[in-house]
């Protein structure tokens, strides 16, 4: 058993249990209409016209405009007000996902990004998805950011920002956690279950189970045998 903080409480899951149901089958053919009849501009007009909106109607046509915008939608998805989303053509989101409010997902024009059933991704996340699958009941924690390229910084007789960019691959497997304003940075892969503490910067992969915190992040413990620490091992 895991030693809780005085006064703490534990009480259930809500997101990683609750049933997906399907969409209302008028939403769906809705989506078909508009990505059939209209241009991304325009459904971006459309998701952009209720991004902020707060009533119920707002989150249906946020939905809806999603939906019809990504390359696939499952069932079931909640976009928070003032998310964002570029290059939704090149984006898949499974099932039961959450996008949080001012969440921004960073496509690109021949990218991939592939998000897994029941994600929940935490309100003001930044994720540059160029290359980029997070699996299955993964959470991320507000504020947290995936980095999946970076300038090669030659020649150094420029400005770095005018140098080629390397985009790398992020793997982030099924069921691992990802703390608050944690950053994960280009190549790395998260391991199935894992945890990265609160404010990490995980510059190597993680390996399944394992939970790591600090800049850069460290190897802590297993999520198997929470009683007994490591002794000095990095990731």
């Amino acid at each position: 058993m895991r030693d809780e903080p005085a006064g703490s409480r534990i009480v259930p899951a809500v997101h990683g249990q609750q049933a997906v149901a399907p969409d209302p089958a008028e939403d769906v053919a809705l989506a078909d209409a508009w990505r059939r009849d209209r241009t991304l501009a325009d459904l971006r007009a459309v998701a952009a016209a209720h991004a902020w909106g707060d009533t119920e109607e707002d989150a249906r046509l946020r939905r809806v405009a999603w939906r019809a915008m990504l390359k696939r939608c499952g069932d079931g998805l909640r976009v928070g007000r003032g998310a964002l989303v570029r290059h939704p053509e090149t984006i898949e989101v499974g099932d039961g996902v959450f996008i949080g409010e001012q969440s921004f997902i960073q496509g690109r024009f021949d990218g991939r990004c592939v998000i897994g059933d029941r994600a929940w991704i935490g309100p003001q996340a930044y994720l540059d998805a160029r290359d980029l699958e997070i699996g299955e009941y993964v959470g991320w924690g507000s504020g947290a950011r995936i980095l999946g390229s970076q300038h090669t910084g030659e020649p150094v007789d420029g400005p770095v920002i005018a140098t080629d960019l390397v985009i790398a691959p992020v793997r982030v497997e099924a069921w691992a956690d990802v703390g608050v304003s944690a950053v994960i940075l280009p190549g790395v892969r998260v391991g199935k279950g894992a945890i990265i503490g609160a404010g990490s910067v995980v510059t190597a992969d993680v390996e399944p189970g394992a939970i790591v915190a600090g800049v850069p992040a460290r190897f802590l413990r297993w999520r198997t045998d929470p009683r007994v620490p490591a002794s000095g091992r990095h990731v």
